[in-house]
């Protein structure tokens, strides 16, 4: 595990006066390898965010910084400004210190948030936790969630506020309001095969993050073969970039390294890995995911002192799950956001038939091995 102190948002001198760029020579000081001041990031975001800038201009700049990248103050300053783009979440005063969230870069078969989030919520925490949808081979947790016939991933702020207090866990999509720069940059940055820049992919994970206005944040950073990055080294640089903006924005972040060399658990598929995530909340998990929920679910506990060691705190999040809790929560998560009650309840009871509810494949296909294998242990 990797973690970092807790750092504030920098202040700025409103009597300090700079004489602002043009959008085409912010773009040259950025492809000559200049750092562009908080002053000049904010305008270039402000300009993406108001559409007085041209998509050319857009892509030009999101090249020089794929190809200069950024420096930490740069690159704190892209996402506090991304963050800024929009509404910023707020909370009552009694949750102050209970608002937690996790973020994964991607895997096959990672359905960890549908365990994870309502495991918290039975340990006291606020999660509101905005997901996102399938990109390249990496599965959505949003597709997951709307293989359940109901379940309804658009939740407005006011609504998310109400599930919150009554469940404690919400998993819901980016809304219109919340930071538009966001979805301008992503679309532009997967038409500039920019994708994969350090900087980009920073502000893009932990502006979301910052607008949910969290205690805690816990990032699951993959590395291996199915990975983004694929050696531990590489991964490393990514998550301490997460961490220092997301420290830089006043949250507590810490990031946890874990391997994608195969799928997590034994399903792949969105109504298949809601059934697992079903079972492993009925206490029949498979052990790597397990493992990764409690030590993900064990930081967080952790970093906003509800528990003293990492060892208790996964302890807590293990028994929220195999006691049950975790799967109350997941179901009145279910029933809160348009699932019926009847089809909750039956996706929640010890002897269901998923396939009644789920939808189930039209077409297989068997693929069998040209011989057996062998079981290591």
């Amino acid at each position: 595990m990797m973690t970092a102190a807790s750092g504030r948002p920098h202040s700025t001198d409103c009597n300090h006066q700079v004489e602002m760029l043009s959008v085409p020579e912010l773009i040259k000081k950025k492809r000559d390898g200049g750092t562009l001041s908080d002053e000049e990031v904010k305008a270039f975001i402000q300009a993406v965010t108001t559409q007085n800038i041209q998509d050319c201009q857009i892509g030009a700049m999101l090249m020089a910084i794929w190809q200069r990248s950024m420096v930490a103050t740069e690159t704190e300053a892209l996402t506090r400004e991304m963050m800024r783009s929009g509404e910023v979440m707020s909370w009552p005063e009694e949750w102050a210190g209970l608002v937690v969230d996790k973020h994964s870069t991607g895997g096959v078969g990672d359905k960890v948030s549908l365990v994870l989030a309502p495991a918290l919520a039975a340990c006291g925490c606020k999660v509101p936790m905005i997901s996102g949808r399938g990109l390249v081979h990496t599965g959505g947790t949003l597709d997951k969630l709307e293989s359940i016939p109901g379940f309804n991933i658009h939740q407005p702020p006011a609504q998310v506020r109400g599930i919150l207090a009554s469940v404690g866990c919400c998993i819901m999509g980016q809304t219109e309001t919340l930071v538009p720069a966001d979805r301008v940059l992503y679309a532009l940055r997967d038409a500039t095969s920019t994708v994969d820049s350090l900087p980009l992919i920073t502000g893009s994970i932990i502006s979301k993050k910052g607008a949910e206005s969290l205690t805690a944040l816990v990032l699951d950073v993959k590395f291996g073969r199915a990975a983004l990055y694929k050696d531990l080294a590489s991964a490393k640089k990514l998550a301490q970039s997460l961490m220092n903006a997301g420290n830089g924005l006043g949250m507590r972040t810490g990031a946890v390294l874990s391997r994608m060399d195969t799928p997590i658990g034994r399903c792949v598929g969105n109504s298949l890995e809601v059934i697992e995530s079903l079972e492993t909340l009925k206490g029949k998990g498979p052990d790597d995911l397990m493992e990764l929920v409690t030590s993900l679910g064990g930081v967080l506990l952790m970093m906003i002192g509800k528990v003293s060691n990492l060892s208790e705190g996964s302890r807590q999040i293990s028994e929220a799950v195999i006691g049950g809790a975790a799967l109350s929560k997941f179901q009145a998560m279910m029933e809160a956001q348009g699932v019926a009650n009847e089809t909750a309840r039956s996706l929640c009871s010890a002897h269901t038939d998923y396939y009644s509810i789920l939808r189930k494949a039209q077409h297989q296909m068997e693929l069998k091995t040209p011989k057996d294998g062998r079981k290591y242990t």
